[in-house]
C-alpha cells in the first residue's frame, strides 16, 4: 500500500530531526502503520533501523550488530561476537560524528521481554554518548501496555529523556478518500469496515465488489483477518473471554455502563478496569456529549468500540462461528445482505461525517473553529433527543448542529426542521452555550431536495453537505 497522510506526523518527526539532541517514542496499535511512517521519514536519511523480535539477547545484539555494519558498510562487524549493548550503541555514536544519524528500535517492547534491564541500558547509553553524539533516537512499539510502562511512565528509566511523542492512530476518512479513485458510497463502506488501519485496507483496495473480498480475508479460516481479534487481545496478554464478551456486548448496542453489566450479569464496579484497559489499548472509546463541562467526570458517559473492523468482526463473524468453521458462509453473506447498510454502515457515517465537518472547518470552507467535535444525547444514546454531529466554537460563540442521512432519497426540508425543533426543546443545549449562535448542518450522501436547497440559500445559518463537500 503506498504511503498516504500524516502530514502532521512527519513534520514532528522532521522538526525533532533538525533539533540538536532528540529522542522520540512512537506508539499505538498494531496494523496502524508505525513501521510504515518511520521508513517514510527515513528516506535519503542515514539511519540504523532495528526490528526487534522474540528472541535470544545474544541473538538481537548479532542482528543489530549486522544492521550497523549494512549501515557502515564496515563487514568485520558481521564476525565480531557482542555481548554488551553499550558498545554497540558507541558504534552507532562514533559513525560520522559530523552527521545527523537516526537510530531506530522498532517494537522495543520484546527487547524488554528478553532483557527487563534494556531501558536502563538505553537510558545510560542515551545520557553518556548518544544525546551527545548527533543521533535521533526513536522507539516504536505496538505492545500498548508495555510502552507506557516502560518508556512513557514516570516509573521507566527513560522518563524525562523523550523529546516528543505520538500515538499513531487509524487515518481519518477524508485522508483516505482524497486519495482514492473510488465512488464515495463505496469508500464509506470500505471505510466502515477497515476504520482507516492501514493494514487492513491491503486487502479492501483493488475496487473489487465488497463481498468477494469479504469472503477471502475475513469470512475464510484461511483469511488473514479471520482471527484478528484474538491476535489483537492476546498480544496485549489480555484474558480472551472477559473482554470478548465485553466487546460482543458493546456491538450488540449496550452502550451504557449499567446496561453492559445488565447483559453480562455482572456488577458495574466489577466492568470498570476492564473497560479502561480495554479503552487504554484503543479497542473501546467513552463518549460523552458535547454538553458536559468534564467528559472525564461525566455520569453521561456511553462505551462504543474504536474500531470500526473490530466492530463488524463482532457483528458479522464472532455469531457465526461454527457456520464459518465449516465453510458455510452463506449465512453470514445473507446478514450482510439483510442489514449491512441499515446496521452496520449509518454509524460509521456518521464518524464520517464529524471527520468531513473536521477537513471542512481547516480549509476555511466552514467559518468555524471547532474546540471539540462529537454528538450530543440527553439520556441515551437511542433515545429521542441525540444529535449526529456537534461542535462548539467558544473562540466565535458558535455551535454546529448536524444530522447525517447515508440513503439515496434526496435529503428534504422536514428533516431540518426536526434538527431544529431538537435544539429549541433541548435546555440543556442552551444551558450550556447562552447566546451561541447556532449553525445547522444536513449532511447527506444522496444530495438535497429543492425545497431544502431554496431554504438554505435564505438562511446563512443552514450549511448543506452532499457527500465530501460544502454545496
Amino acid at each position: 500500500m503506498r504511503f498516504i497522510g500524516r502530514k502532521n506526523e512527519l513534520h514532528t518527526l522532521n522538526t525533532e530531526y533538525n533539533r540538536n539532541s532528540s529522542f522520540v517514542v512512537i506508539y499505538g496499535r498494531r496494523r496502524v502503520g508505525k513501521t510504515t511512517l518511520i521508513k517514510e521519514f527515513l528516506k535519503n536519511k542515514t539511519a540504523f533501523y532495528y526490528l526487534a523480535t522474540e528472541e535470544l539477547e545474544s541473538q538481537s545484539m548479532k542482528r543489530l550488530a549486522n544492521v550497523i555494519a549494512r549501515t557502515t558498510k564496515n563487514t568485520l562487524l558481521q564476525k565480531i561476537e557482542f555481548t554488551d549493548w553499550l558498545d554497540l550503541f558507541q558504534l552507532i555514536a562514533d559513525y560520522k560524528p559530523e552527521e545527523k544519524k537516526v537510530l531506530v528500535i522498532d517494537e522495543f517492547p520484546y527487547l524488554v521481554k528478553t532483557n527487563s534491564a534494556f531501558p536502563s541500558i538505553l537510558q545510560n547509553a542515551w545520557d553518556e554518548f548518544l544525546k551527545d553524539s548527533n543521533v535521533m533516537l526513536i522507539l516504536s512499539g505496538s505492545l500498548m501496555g508495555m510502552m507506557q510502562k516502560h518508556a512513557l511512565s514516570y516509573d521507566s528509566p527513560l522518563y524525562g529523556r523523550r523529546t516528543a511523542q505520538m500515538r499513531l492512530t487509524p487515518l481519518p476518512f477524508t485522508s483516505i478518500y482524497e486519495t482514492q479513485n473510488l465512488p464515495f458510497e463505496q469508500a464509506v463502506e470500505q471505510f466502515a469496515l477497515t476504520g482507516g488501519v492501514p493494514k487492513y485496507l491491503e486487502f479492501f483496495e483493488d475496487g473489487s465488489p465488497l463481498e468477494e473480498q469479504l469472503k477471502d480475508a475475513v469470512f475464510s479460516k484461511n483469511g488473514f483477518l479471520y482471527e484478528e481479534p484474538n491476535f489483537l487481545l492476546k498480544s496485549e496478554s489480555l484474558t480472551a473471554v472477559n473482554y470478548f464478551s465485553i466487546i460482543k456486548t458493546i456491538a450488540d448496542g449496550n452502550h451504557k455502563l449499567g446496561k453492559i453489566a445488565s447483559a453480562l450479569g455482572q456488577e458495574s464496579s466489577s466492568l470498570t478496569p476492564y473497560l479502561s484497559t480495554l479503552s487504554d489499548l484503543g479497542f473501546i472509546e467513552k463518549r460523552t456529549p458535547i454538553t458536559e463541562k468534564n467528559p472525564e467526570k461525566s455520569r453521561k458517559g456511553l462505551y462504543f468500540i474504536a474500531d470500526n473492523f473490530l466492530r463488524f468482526w463482532f457483528c458479522y463473524v464472532y455469531p457465526y462461528k461454527g457456520e464459518l468453521e465449516l465453510d458455510n458462509m452463506q449465512i453470514v453473506l445473507d446478514e450482510i445482505h439483510k442489514d449491512f447498510k441499515e446496521k452496520f454502515v449509518v454509524f460509521a457515517y456518521e464518524d464520517i461525517c464529524k471527520d468531513i465537518f473536521a477537513k471542512l472547518c481547516s480549509n476555511n470552507a466552514i467559518s468555524f473553529v471547532p474546540s471539540r467535535i462529537g454528538s450530543y444525547w440527553l439520556n441515551d444514546y437511542d433515545g429521542d433527543t441525540e444529535i449526529d454531529v456537534m461542535s462548539v466554537d467558544h473562540q466565535n460563540k458558535q455551535v454546529f448542529v448536524g444530522e447525517c442521512k447515508y440513503h439515496t432519497k434526496p435529503v428534504d426540508a422536514p428533516v431540518y426542521f426536526t434538527l431544529k425543533e431538537k435544539v429549541d426543546n433541548a435546555a440543556e443545549i442552551r444551558k450550556s452555550f447562552p447566546k451561541y449562535n447556532v449553525i445547522y448542518g444536513l449532511f447527506s450522501k444522496g444530495g438535497f431536495t429543492k425545497r431544502m436547497l431554496d431554504i438554505a440559500k435564505e438562511n446563512p445559518n443552514i450549511l448543506l453537505i452532499h457527500e465530501d463537500h460544502l454545496i
